[in-house]
């Protein structure tokens, strides 16, 4: 990996991260077409990519999660009910997925298709959004099924913060509610991730392998990478509060599609 690919993965993670468009999606269709390959450290890259933005969240959102540690302590049951699912399902699935759906062949198509899937959510949640007539507050009603949401979103190229948001409107949950509660639930799942590729790697002497045959530059890119990451993330975010409060998704819809079309395209001409 080249110093430049670790900046511009690094700025693709912090701006997809909270944008409704899929940043794991968008790191895999990345590193295939710029020809990254980290091998096992790829994995470990990734996941601090996502420690990058989760600094972002944890500044923006200070004072939300110093309010989760105060009676009567119900946003942070929900958040930890609403992890649950997500928790036990990386746990079980991220080696399929990475084996199964990152590393096969029609991993172009597969892209494509989810990255399509996310579109038509967010373009059917924008239409819905406008229309409703009732919300709710924040409760087991929308943050259970946003949790269950972030399971699905496992599969690059279905976002996170999409899904989750589009799923919490739909259950009825405020703009302001689902976003912060959205965004949120990023901080366990990156977490979570971080510790147990960290253990997994340690004991089983990958990551240090992996490291050795990553070069000398693997350091500089990695701390590059975060730090980009994390600054392109306070940015995202503040773009995706406003997005959300106008419940405007059409645009990235727009996008999303294109980006199958594009994804296709390289797979069919052998290029992806």
């Amino acid at each position: 990996m080249e110093i430049w690919q670790a900046i511009v993965l690094g700025l693709t993670q912090g701006l997809t991260e909270f944008l409704p468009v899929s940043s794991s999606g968008h790191l895999l269709f990345l590193q295939r077409v710029l020809g990254v390959n980290l091998g096992d450290a790829e994995m470990f890259f990734n996941i601090i990519l996502h420690v990058g933005t989760l600094v972002a969240v944890c500044f923006v959102f200070r004072r939300d999660i110093i309010d989760l540690f105060k009676k009567p302590f119900k946003t942070l049951l929900y958040l930890v009910l609403a992890t649950i699912p997500a928790g036990i399902a990386g746990l079980l699935l991220d080696d399929y997925i990475e084996e199964n759906v990152n590393g096969s062949r029609y991993v172009g198509i597969l892209l494509a298709v989810f990255f399509t899937i996310t579109a038509v959510l967010l373009f059917v949640t924008e239409i819905y959004a406008k229309r409703r007539k009732r919300t709710y507050p924040l409760s087991l009603r929308t943050t259970l099924p946003m949790g269950f949401a972030q399971v699905v979103a496992l599969l690059p190229g279905i976002s996170r913060s999409g899904s989750t948001i589009c799923v919490g409107t739909f259950m009825g949950g405020t703009a302001e509610d689902t976003s912060k509660f959205s965004f949120l639930m990023s901080i366990p799942v990156i977490l979570g991730s971080f510790a147990v590729s960290l253990v997994k790697g340690a004991a089983d002497g990958s990551l240090s392998a992996s490291f050795t045959a990553a070069g000398s530059q693997i350091g500089w890119c990695i701390a590059l990478g975060f730090i980009v990451s994390a600054l392109s993330g306070l940015f995202a975010i503040k773009v995706m509060l406003g997005v959300i409060k106008k419940a405007n998704y059409k645009w990235f819809s727009l996008y999303l599609i294109l980006l199958a079309i594009t994804c296709i395209v390289l797979y069919c001409c052998n290029l992806f």
